[in-house]
């Protein structure tokens, strides 16, 4: 069902002095600025590009030519959600930020060590230092972007140190077959196959995702594959 004027939000961006305005649905905007929604179809409540949505002030045509170098409301749309802002309601930026924090956890959870212990810090205790951190994460930003700035507000608090490691599996022809899909997840850097059928791979990983690899390649082998860290 198509939002009513009343219930639209505004997406704008900024050019030069002059404020170009969309009027969109506010949940169809939200799942498309997450990620959720890969179309705009549906999320334009007037498919005009406003001076003033509220006033109904349009632009001209000429106007949007010049700023967006087409005429065409999609793709206009499109440089305006990438490039300006949508006025979310205060429940859905915080449920953006909370996403972003969870995002940002995990990358740390997974590529980062506790230099002290060699191990991964667990999720809990990620989660507690950045609150405690007071870190400023951007909910609109992609998660990769804002690390180098989020480590160091955490360093303090606890050690963290990214370490990747490679390791070295050799299975039995009874399992190698079956695993190889396994061992492409992960990046195999080298593989070979042994006269009977056997294969040898070394592989490299995030210091952070060992225990998850090693409990998934003892559940398909039945606890038989031989391990080697690679130094």
């Amino acid at each position: 069902m198509m939002t009513n004027l009343e219930h639209s939000i505004i997406a704008h961006y900024d050019y030069a002095g002059d404020r170009f305005e969309l009027l969109v649905d506010p949940d169809l905007a939200y799942m498309y600025k997450t990620g959720q929604k890969k179309e705009l179809n549906n999320i334009l409540v007037v498919e005009e590009v406003f001076k003033n949505a509220r006033k109904g002030e349009r632009h001209k045509s000429n106007e949007l030519q010049k700023v967006f170098g087409t005429t065409d409301i999609y793709k206009i749309a499109e440089i305006i959600f990438q490039k300006g802002e949508v006025q979310l309601t205060t429940e859905q930026k915080r449920k953006m930020l909370e996403e972003k924090k969870k995002q940002i956890i995990a990358i740390l959870a997974r590529e980062c060590i506790d230099p002290r212990t060699g191990a991964p810090h667990t999720l809990l205790r990620l989660q507690n230092a950045l609150e405690e951190s007071g870190a400023h994460i951007d909910a609109f930003k992609p998660a990769e972007t804002q690390l180098e700035a989020v480590i160091k507000e955490l360093r303090p608090i606890i050690p963290l140190k990214f370490e990747r490691v490679k390791i070295a599996i050799r299975v039995g022809a009874e399992h190698a077959q079956r695993i190889y899909g396994f061992f492409k997840e992960y990046g195999i850097q080298k593989e070979e196959w042994t006269r009977d059928g056997g294969i040898i791979v070394m592989v490299e990983m995030p210091a952070g995702v060992q225990s998850e690899f090693y409990d998934r390649l003892n559940k398909l082998t039945a606890g038989v594959a031989q391990t080697k860290i690679v130094k």
